[in-house]
């Protein structure tokens, strides 16, 4: 089985979905599918999902389990030997709550519409808060790839400031800004943001 899937993988595979749905489901692509999605990578091993509206969520889910989708992580669903589909509820992605529904227009850029399926990903800033929450280091990566491909359709101070809002709402505040500000220092050393 090939390990990771690339956007018209993951597109045909939305596709199969769309023939056994009867109602509307909005899907936002967060972590590395949304940038996948987006083209600034190729491909993605692992397959983020946000579901905004709760009622779509628990629909999506008894039309996943009727194709033989079974929870094998906390989020993740997926059928034998295939790829794991990590299903988000509202607005939270992992451990972090984005400020607003990323179904609002600003807060997700369009992909594809299908009759039954609306895809959209993250917008930038929800996508790099998102992932520097987690502090992981391909994460920090796939940011600053994300900046280097996108740098003049990013606010620095925009982003710095949605992300200590974001902080301000979490348990571990002075945690995730010690996670910003490593990442700004990054950026700094890679020549990528320069605070003038």
């Amino acid at each position: 089985m090939n390990y990771r899937i690339n956007k018209q993988e993951l597109l045909e595979r939305l596709s199969v979905w769309e023939s056994f749905l009867k109602r509307k489901v909005s899907l936002i692509a967060c972590g590395g599918t949304a940038m996948t999605l987006l083209g600034i990578k190729d491909s993605t091993k692992d397959i983020d999902l946000l579901i905004p509206a709760p009622k779509q969520y628990k629909y999506l889910i008894n039309i996943l389990k009727q194709l033989g989708y079974k929870p094998v992580t906390g989020n993740g669903w997926a059928r034998e030997g295939d790829f794991v589909f990590d299903l988000f509820k509202g607005k939270s992605i992992h451990t972090t709550e984005l400020l607003d529904s990323p179904l609002k227009e600003d807060k997700h850029i369009f992909i594809a519409e299908l009759n039954h399926i609306y895809l959209g990903a993250l917008n930038y800033y929800d996508l790099i808060i998102s992932k520097i929450f987690r502090s992981l280091s391909v994460d920090t990566e796939d940011c600053i790839t994300l900046i280097k491909a996108k740098k003049s359709e990013i606010d620095f101070k925009k982003l710095k400031r949605l992300y200590y809002e974001t902080a301000s709402y979490d348990v571990s505040e002075d945690t995730v800004i010690k996670y910003f500000e490593s990442f700004i220092e990054k950026l700094k050393k890679e020549g990528i943001y320069d605070e003038k």
